[in-house]
């Protein structure tokens, strides 16, 4: 009786301890996520000057419209409540606060359309770059968080929208992925996300047609639009179905319908596709792809300074990998370099193509993962669309007003109108002239709301060498707990 007595209170202690370690680890991976807020509440609204509310006049600007390819001189606008009241007006009856502009151009902010967001620096760093608003491709639960922060108007930030998790198929495993088995499965999930406040879904590789029919018939239902990745499990043209907002990656046209053959003659039918479907926008990303270019002819791109602006896990686990990956492929292939070139060059011709038939192109980047960075890569997009033969104005208009024709939440965004709401850069020279002054802006609006150009320089120098790596580590296994 002793002996089992005694038994019983070592067991005891023993849980005991095993739960006082248990307790110990909690408090440490909160403590570490209680320090990570910390140090991002630089970007916290309550820390912008009292005097930065979102109501003013800005005067002695020159207005890029946005609406034509034209430059409204020497005018003003009248901000209030986060709107566009006044174009024009020089009157200021209600004594608002006033902005000298001091012949600066005011023009819409820009739109990334395809990002992967890690962690909060990141949305300063779009701010510091000129972007106003982000769709974000790959939802997960600190993104609702995220949303709702910047809905209440808490952190200063992009204006931020979420896909859902990315749904494929059976097949189609990875620890990133929501696996769907059978449509029943896939109409509950929709259901469940829209009640959660994803804004969007997000489908991805490897769901086949039955699947594929039950997330169009859902999404219908619960009024969500879908952003689709193309999946080889049907045909291309099947993602021109008006229920799909946009379909990302002109590496795409490459990889599924051409079969890896860069064919001008197949590529036109394509093209057709999009024309005989006004509704089909491409999301095209070229900075992504061409980034592996970018290893393949630099060994020593993972320790530029750069990428000191990448979240600390993505650069230590996926540049990485991506390195390794193309790099190894470069030691079986030589011609690999080359190859990956050709394509590039390609895609610029898939842009000139679908540019000339007016075709609704959106800017996005992929940037957040590999080396494409968050707020940075946007400019080299814009780039590679004026490489591809567009004139700056309709290279901006990719992402300004074509953005506003996709989803509905983005209708009331990119251009200076009355009316519209007052996501604006203050820019030193004309963007139609030279696109390169996008990506300096002198003052940034959001909703209305002023950040100047000291913090927009903040924002990037706290995201630099930035020490968040354990924090990114447990928000992504909430996700892998959660959704997988």
């Amino acid at each position: 009786m002793k002996t089992k007595r005694l038994a019983f209170i070592i067991l005891k202690r023993g849980l005991q301890g095993i739960g006082g370690l248990v307790v110990l680890i909690l408090i440490a991976l909160i403590s570490i996520l209680i320090l990570d807020s910390f140090q991002t509440s630089f970007l916290k609204m309550d820390n912008q000057p009292k005097a930065d509310l979102n109501s003013y006049i800005i005067r002695n600007v020159n207005i890029v419209p946005m609406t034509s390819d034209t430059v409204l001189t020497n005018s003003s606008v009248t901000i209030k409540n986060g709107l566009i009241s006044s174009i024009g007006d020089t009157s200021n009856l209600e004594n608002l606060a006033e902005i000298d502009a001091r012949g600066g151009f005011l023009s819409p902010g820009l739109t990334d359309m395809h990002v992967h967001v890690w962690d909060k620096y990141e949305l300063g760093l779009y701010l510091a770059n000129g972007v106003t608003a982000i769709r974000n491709l790959w939802g997960q639960p600190m993104h609702l968080r995220i949303k709702k922060e910047v809905i209440e108007n808490e952190i200063a930030a992009p204006m931020f929208f979420t896909s859902t998790p990315k749904l494929t198929g059976p097949q189609f495993i990875g620890d990133d992925n929501t696996n769907l088995t059978d449509p029943n499965e896939a109409k509950e999930k929709i259901i469940s996300f829209k009640e959660r406040g994803f804004d969007f879904i997000k489908t991805y590789s490897g769901l086949t047609e039955e699947l594929f029919e039950a997330i169009l018939r859902q999404a219908a239902i619960s009024n969500m639009d879908i952003v689709a990745h193309p999946t080889p499990e049907v045909p291309y043209e099947y993602h021109f179905n008006p229920q799909i907002i946009t379909i990302e990656h002109a590496e795409e046209f490459v990889q599924q319908p051409l079969n890896y053959q860069l064919d001008t003659t197949k590529l036109n039918e394509i093209v057709e596709g999009y024309v005989a479907n006004p509704h089909a926008t491409l999301s095209p990303t070229l900075i992504v792809y061409y980034n592996i270019y970018n290893m393949l002819r630099n060994d020593t791109i993972l320790s530029s300074e750069d990428l000191d602006y990448m979240n600390p896990l993505i650069r230590m686990v996926d540049s990485q990998a991506q390195y390794d990956r193309w790099n190894g492929t470069k030691i079986q292939d030589a011609t690999v370099t080359k190859r990956i070139k050709d394509q590039h060059d390609f895609h610029l011709l898939i842009i000139k193509k679908l540019y000339d038939k007016g075709v609704n192109i959106v800017c996005g980047t992929d940037a957040g993962i590999g080396i494409t960075l968050p707020g940075f890569s946007i400019h080299q997009e814009l780039e590679f669309y004026k490489q591809a033969g567009m004139s700056n104005y309709d290279v901006l208009k990719t992402a300004t007003v074509n953005p506003s024709k996709t989803h509905n939440f983005l209708n009331n965004l990119g251009s200076v109108e009355v009316g519209k709401t007052a996501n604006l850069l203050i820019l030193d020279t004309n963007p139609l002239e030279e696109l390169k002054a996008l990506q300096n802006p002198k003052m940034v609006f959001v909703k209305g709301r002023k950040i100047n150009h000291e913090q927009l320089n903040q924002f990037k120098e706290k995201a630099k060498n930035r020490s968040n790596l354990l924090a990114t580590a447990l928000r992504y296994a909430e996700y892998l707990l959660l959704e997988r």
